[in-house]
């Protein structure tokens, strides 16, 4: 996540959608006082600052959409003022009234089928390639992210833009000229994207029970996007 007082931006940063390489090449054009969140485990070329901020995070645990188990299991992070993967709608709380209104409001959204098998490849590699997709699957662990740019109860968006990670470079292109920040048309970083090695489309992939399975998951962001298989 980082907060650009040079550029009067807010990147809400979501799973399996290039996050990673943004936030790389944001922080090398932040300003001094910007807030840049660290990544665990550190990537080169990341200029984490201005995060090492605390906060009492019981009122706010209360509210949050995963439940209370969840969120106390997370309960030291969240301590944290400002940290990775931070839902906007907390962004909101901890930044002042005229921050979040005057400020631009972006993050990176992703189909939700080819953003599930990016993240099996991942998850697959992790574990040593021993894991199959429907092994995947049948653990519910998915890279759902509409509840990090929604308001607390996923009925609404909350930030300005919801780029299409399908039209990635086009969309931040845009969303940069936006904010003035500089770029060329790459970001010159793929972070993670040592994973995933067979580029077989989706399509191709998925059966019909598990692109069901898919679909159930992620009904919530195929409603507010329009996505389809």
């Amino acid at each position: 996540m980082i907060i650009s007082h040079e550029h009067k931006f807010i990147f809400i940063k979501t799973a399996k959608t290039a996050g990673t390489s943004i936030e790389v090449f944001l922080s090398q054009q932040c300003g001094p006082s910007d807030i840049v969140t660290p990544i665990a485990p550190p990537v080169e070329g990341h200029q984490p600052s201005n995060h090492e901020q605390f906060v009492n995070p019981i009122s706010e645990l209360l509210r949050r959409p995963e439940g209370l188990r969840h969120a106390l299991r997370h309960a030291f992070k969240r301590s944290k003022k400002f940290y990775n993967h931070m839902p906007a709608w907390l962004v909101q709380k901890r930044v002042p009234a005229r921050t979040w209104d005057e400020y631009f409001k972006f993050c990176v959204e992703r189909n939700p089928w080819d953003k599930v098998l990016s993240h099996y490849y991942m998850t697959a590699a992790r574990a040593g390639g021993s894991l199959s997709l429907d092994q995947y699957l049948a653990r519910g662990r998915f890279p759902i992210n509409y509840f990090r740019y929604t308001d607390p109860s996923g009925a609404r968006i909350i930030i300005d833009r919801v780029v299409r990670y399908e039209n990635l470079m086009r969309d931040l292109a845009e969303v940069f000229a936006q904010v003035n920040v500089r770029f060329e048309g790459n970001l010159g970083v793929r972070a993670k994207s040592e994973y995933r090695t067979n580029y077989t489309p989706y399509q191709e992939v998925f059966n019909e029970d598990q692109r069901r399975i898919v679909e159930q998951a992620f009904a919530r962001e195929i409603e507010l996007h329009g996505y389809r298989f």
